[in-house]
């Protein structure tokens, strides 16, 4: 792991969501740029301390030293934005595997270098979307897919929150708003890169298209911050579809209300992340459908992401380790040659990760021009 030591928010879902299944063991870190605080790190999560390093490159290179089944099998990042890139693009070129959060990197340029390098050498990259890992999120899009909701003409996707609605980041203990916040660590956009890309991932995820056009407003509202704490986006899909994405962190209120509304020629479907084991389907022809994870026909995909019987939640940290299991029965099967159900093949990818980017740049663009409406 590189990041995530003491004090950090995402770390400890990452470490979480790794040892759910079983199938994954944290064998070292360089959990800071601190080497005295990833050594009490190292501490706080029993790792031996040799195998606690001082930096993610010292950590690479030791690490690549050691023979196959000792050394570490991939590398999960977990720092801010603009320390993506680096421990990413060394742990490849030194033949490890990688798992990263989203957004992918700092700007474009660095997230076409990652996707030319994952092609280049092979390896496999995860990008830790985790919505896309709810059961509830798999059968929404695997009746897309089947054609159970006909062809898509329109779709509505929120994320707004309410925790930036005044200037926290100037607080000394708001260590996520801080670098949330700051350009020179979040990168060109606030809000639109903490979640809307989350938004973006989603509705593409869902429905298997693309979009094609945006025309965004964005705005800051709280004065003196430096990103954007609000946007509105009218979308156009590959597919002729219409769409419109709103997030936004100064919604006061609202805690992280992602929601997103998909209209067919057939039906349409509807699913709330803080309400996740609930999949409302609204036929044309019939009374509404409401489906549960766990409960009656569904279809493989949502099964084999359900864990637990039906009545019994499962939430955020079961979505995020879905990504890490998937990610984990890929890089064993690499590992001894053999081969993966391509139901668990299912993980956002390096590519997912440069269109969240250009997403990003796009939304921004678009907002500061009198143009609008963009290609993507």
């Amino acid at each position: 792991m590189v990041g995530g030591g003491r004090g950090a928010f995402i770390g400890a879902v990452h470490r979480m969501a790794a040892v759910l299944d079983g199938q994954i063991e944290l064998v070292c870190g360089a959990f800071s740029s601190d080497p005295e605080k990833s050594k009490l790190s190292g501490e706080d999560f029993f790792l031996p301390s040799n195998r606690v390093y001082d930096s993610y490159e010292e950590m690479i290179k030791t690490e690549k030293q050691l023979p196959l089944g000792e050394r570490m099998d991939f590398v999960s990042i977990v720092t801010p934005n603009h320390v993506h890139y680096a421990p990413a693009k060394m742990a490849l070129e030194n033949g490890f595997h990688v798992v990263c959060d989203k957004p992918l990197c700092f700007n474009m340029e660095e997230a076409y270098e990652l996707e030319r390098i994952v092609a280049e050498t092979g390896l496999i990259f995860a990008l830790t979307h985790n919505y896309t890992g709810y059961p509830m999120v798999k059968q929404a899009r695997v009746m897309v897919k089947n054609g159970d909701i006909g062809t898509i003409r329109k779709v509505i996707v929120e994320y707004p929150q309410g925790w930036l609605a005044t200037k926290v980041e100037d607080a000394a203990d708001q260590k996520q708003a801080a670098w949330r916040t700051d350009p020179t660590r979040s990168g060109i956009a606030g809000a639109m890169g903490d979640i809307g890309t989350h938004a973006e991932n989603l509705a593409e995820y869902i429905t298997g298209l693309k979009i094609s056009e945006m025309c965004a407003d964005i705005s800051t509202f709280v004065e003196g911050r430096l990103l954007d704490d609000d946007g509105n986006v009218l979308l156009r899909f590959e597919n002729g579809a219409k769409g419109i994405l709103h997030a936004s962190q100064i919604s006061v209120g609202e805690e992280n209300n992602l929601n997103i509304r998909i209209y067919g020629t057939k039906a349409g479907l509807q699913w709330f992340q803080q309400e996740p084991n609930t999949l409302y389907v609204k036929w044309i022809d019939r009374p509404m459908e409401i489906l549960r994870t766990g409960v009656g026909n569904l279809y493989n995909e949502s099964k084999a992401h359900t864990r637990i019987p039906g009545g019994h939640p499962e939430g955020y940290l079961e979505a995020f380790a879905s990504i890490y299991r998937n990610f984990a029965f890929c890089v064993r099967a690499r590992l001894e040659g053999t081969s993966v159900d391509p139901i668990f093949m299912d993980f956002p990818s390096v590519s997912d990760g440069v269109r969240g980017m250009n997403f990003i740049y796009k939304v921004i663009e678009s907002g500061k021009s009198a143009q609008k409406w963009l290609n993507v």
